[in-house]
């Protein structure tokens, strides 16, 4: 039965060039071995990349619209039972599809390069609020493919060469003649012994043993811009994986990780904080110093503030992204109320209730609030 490579990627079968390349990015960071080491992650990523070479190949593409599988095993090869003159046994789907889509002619797509360009990398990088508010050069240290320097990507050993494949002239790939409903028909596959190169590397480098790329790990500086958020990414062109045979590298996105402040939450560009002040100032106003990210700034509260009310010191927040400006300071005002009072205090209280003209009932063990609580349930004045 045949893979469903559109909903590996994700996307459905009328997505654009450009909506599958992006699916295929998106998946290719989340699965990728550097990020996600767990195996099954690793299975994923294969067919990740087997439903991205399918789908952005518009002959393979064809043919899974047309319910077959390009990339399933099918039939002979030279020299086989379905070899040039034989007269194997119907083979399937895509012996057919060869027949429509060039291999009928002989005229195959040629051997495919050695050098492809390579894969994004991602990166997880955790800052302060101070860091994400004002900015920083930040050193991270990336571990990926980079060009071999010793072959200098051409994965042969020093002195030797890319020699033409026997098996396939060069051509990579192989014909063969098949039998199907529709005929004899000539198709062309992969050469199995070059990989489809067209050549093979007698020789190979030692140190890349072939590849053209070799592992490393780098270290980097990172400018973060002011005002970036958690979860942002910043690109940085050509930093990721080199790609086969020395291929262009491709990109690497730094995924930014806030993390949380002793005093202040963080809401887009504004910050909060909650800041306790005695009763007694909240009812005669007082004056407070509240240190910001950059400053200490005066505060006045009020007489009569209420508790839960809320002060706002404008551009004392986090520096906009893009333009000019900052957010505000939002400082959410807890009155705290004396859990114990001493004598001469509570009389105090009580005789300033009474100037008010509050009563504060006395909660005594005889004649108090309860007693009188429980003589008017029981009906007595």
């Amino acid at each position: 039965m045949a893979r469903d490579y559109y909903g590996i990627l994700g996307v459905s079968r009328g997505a654009s060039d450009d909506e599958i390349k992006r699916a295929y990015r998106k998946l290719a960071r989340q699965f990728h071995p550097d990020v996600n080491p767990d195996p099954e992650a690793q299975e994923k990523f294969k067919d990740i990349n087997a439903a991205y070479e399918v789908l952005s190949d518009d002959r393979k593409r064809q043919i899974v619209d047309l319910g077959g599988d390009p990339l399933a095993p099918g039939g002979g090869g030279a020299g086989g039972p379905g070899g040039p003159g034989g007269a194997g046994p119907f083979v399937g789907f895509q012996d057919i599809m060869d027949a429509f889509f060039g291999g009928a002619t002989g005229a195959g797509r040629g051997p495919r390069p050695r050098t492809r360009p390579g894969a994004d990398a991602i990166l997880r990088l955790e800052l302060d609020l101070q860091e994400t508010a004002f900015g920083v050069e930040a050193p991270i240290t990336v571990d990926t493919a980079v060009l071999c320097t010793t072959c200098s990507g051409a994965g042969t050993a020093a002195g030797t060469h890319l020699a033409t494949c026997e098996a396939c002239g060069g051509r990579g790939e192989v014909q063969s003649v098949q039998r199907t409903f529709l005929g004899q028909v000539v198709s062309a596959r992969p050469c199995t012994v070059c990989q489809g190169y067209g050549t093979t590397i007698p020789h190979p480098c030692p140190t890349c043993a072939g590849d053209g790329r070799v592992r490393t790990r780098r270290s980097l500086t990172v400018k973060i811009p002011a005002g970036v958020e958690d979860g942002m990414r910043i690109r940085l062109a050509q930093q990721g994986e080199v790609g086969p045979g020395g291929g262009t590298a491709g990109d690497l996105y730094v995924e930014i990780h806030e993390r949380p402040h002793d005093v202040f939450s963080r809401k887009g560009d504004d910050l909060h904080c909650r800041v306790t002040v005695p009763m007694t100032a909240a009812a005669l106003g007082t004056r407070l110093t509240i240190k910001t990210l950059d400053s200490e700034e005066p505060v006045d509260v009020k007489a009569g503030t209420q508790p839960g009310s809320t002060l706002r010191l404008r551009a004392r927040g986090v520096p906009h992204l893009r333009g000019t400006g900052r957010g505000d300071l939002y400082v959410h005002l807890d009155v705290r109320t004396p859990t114990k009072l001493d004598a001469d205090q509570e009389r105090m209280l009580r005789d300033f209730a009474k100037t008010r003209g509050e009563e504060v009932a006395e909660l005594t063990k005889q004649g108090g609030f309860f007693s009188r609580m429980r003589d008017a349930f029981n009906g007595h004045g």
